[in-house]
């Protein structure tokens, strides 16, 4: 091969590289997946496309549209993220929010390795190829540890994410003990009429009484600490006064930060934290506020908690540790280690679907004999439609997904054309 043709044909590999790289910083935000739960008791002039969710790789989003009808007017868009929430609840089923903490606050670093991994993959050259890739280590090591571990660190993690921990927390109507929605009104009665198996709303109520949970109506006081009155809000109020202020990361922080001290206000002195603002305290403690969203079971959360912790460690050490190892084989090592460079970002669309069906599977397996009717355990629908109780549920790819797909053909077809440009020059040899 001459000069001249190898330099083609690296044009072309780069060029196709740059695509594929700009494609997976538009699937960070892009939705890659969407579940909807239909049933008679949810028509489609009100909702069209039932009670819909959004899973992108940092969070999960509403995916209700706003209904604009003559006979319906709706000022604000549904937050079908807590619809669902709410439905499944009843089954004793943990809030979307508790699937892959960790993954979703990781997702930027991942990706960024891939990212990587890809640019090394498309440099010829042994001695840049390490070069560039230890340099883009660098860059997200510290940016990982900025957003982490250092103080306010949450400001140097994507508006997205922080959207979603908000959007995780529900509207708090739940915590204020009040009715919680004119949907789930709608769907007690429904569930009335059918004879299924449940428990009135205020013998929830008195379960979780017995088990030590108060509400948050209980706690409206002020709590002497340090000397100081700490003011006591529910988290409906603080969403509330939030929602004022518009949206923005500057809020959807200062959400997370107001509802982090509340909990502190109500928790017993020895376990009591300071806001630190790291992206490793915000998810640790989110994830622990997510399960106790509905179930305070100690006994189960604890050790879900414990498990997270440790996964997020083992993240955030990975990252840390195997790039620089990877980068290192794949530039100087055994041949096999330069095509896992390759090889690795063009399996994300199956790493995602085996993530996702993982992660269903332990919603489905995992369910809380506080729930108001119960249910054996099941595997959701992945992909497909599937019926649970009255409820038909609908689970398809997203955008994003194809997105994924397309990501994935490029980098398969950039590993085609190094074969075949280093077999040419082999022959050559």
């Amino acid at each position: 091969m001459t000069t001249q043709a190898a330099g083609k044909k690296n044009a072309i590999i780069a060029a196709l590289g740059a695509i594929a790289i700009v494609l997976l910083v538009v699937i960070y935000y892009s939705p890659i997946w969407w579940v909807s739960l239909t049933a008679p008791q949810y028509p489609k002039e009100a909702f069209p496309e039932g009670i819909r969710i959004h899973f992108h790789m940092n969070g999960v989003f509403n995916g209700c549209p706003k209904v604009e009808k003559k006979e319906i007017e709706e000022d604000i868009v549904l937050d079908c993220v807590h619809e669902m929430d709410a439905i499944n609840h009843f089954v004793g089923m943990y809030p979307t929010g508790a699937g892959g903490p960790v993954e979703k606050a990781f997702s930027p670093f991942l990706l960024m390795f891939l990212g990587l991994l890809l640019i090394g993959f498309i440099i010829p050259r042994p001695k840049l190829r390490f070069a560039v890739t230890m340099a883009g280590w660098l860059v997200m090591v510290g940016w990982m540890y900025t957003a982490m571990l250092g103080k306010d660190g949450v400001y140097w993690l994507p508006e997205s994410y922080l959207k979603s921990l908000v959007t995780a927390l529900g509207e708090g109507e739940e915590e204020a003990g009040e009715p919680l929605s004119p949907v789930i009104a709608k769907l007690e009665e429904e569930l009335k009429k059918s004879g299924s198996k449940m428990v009135e709303t205020e013998e929830v109520r008195n379960k979780l009484e017995q088990v030590g949970e108060k509400s948050l109506a209980s706690t409206l006081k002020e709590l002497s600490r340090g000397g100081k009155n700490v003011q006591v809000k529910t988290l409906k109020e603080i969403l509330a006064e939030a929602k004022q202020k518009g949206e923005g990361k500057e809020t959807y922080i200062a959400i997370l930060k107001q509802t982090f001290l509340a909990d502190q206000a109500r928790a017993k002195p020895e376990e009591r934290q300071e806001w630190n603002g790291s992206g490793m305290q915000v998810l640790l403690w989110h994830y622990k506020k997510t399960l106790e969203r509905w179930f305070n079971e100690p006994w189960r959360n604890k050790p879900l908690v414990k498990t997270m912790t440790t996964a997020a460690w083992a993240v955030f050490w990975g990252l840390v540790i195997v790039p620089p190892i990877l980068f290192f084989l794949g530039s100087f090592g055994p041949s096999i280690f330069y095509w896992l460079m390759g090889l690795i970002p063009a399996i994300l669309p199956l790493a995602f679907v085996v993530e996702y069906a993982a992660w269903l599977y332990w919603f489905g397996h995992n369910m809380s004999e506080m729930g108001a009717f119960t249910l054996k355990p099941f595997m959701p629908t992945v992909f497909g439609q599937g019926k649970v109780a009255q409820f038909t549920t609908h689970s398809y790819p997203h955008y994003g997904f194809f997105l994924m797909l397309l990501f994935s053909l490029i980098v398969l077809f950039i590993m085609l054309l190094r074969r075949k440009q280093l077999r040419e020059q082999a022959t050559a040899a």
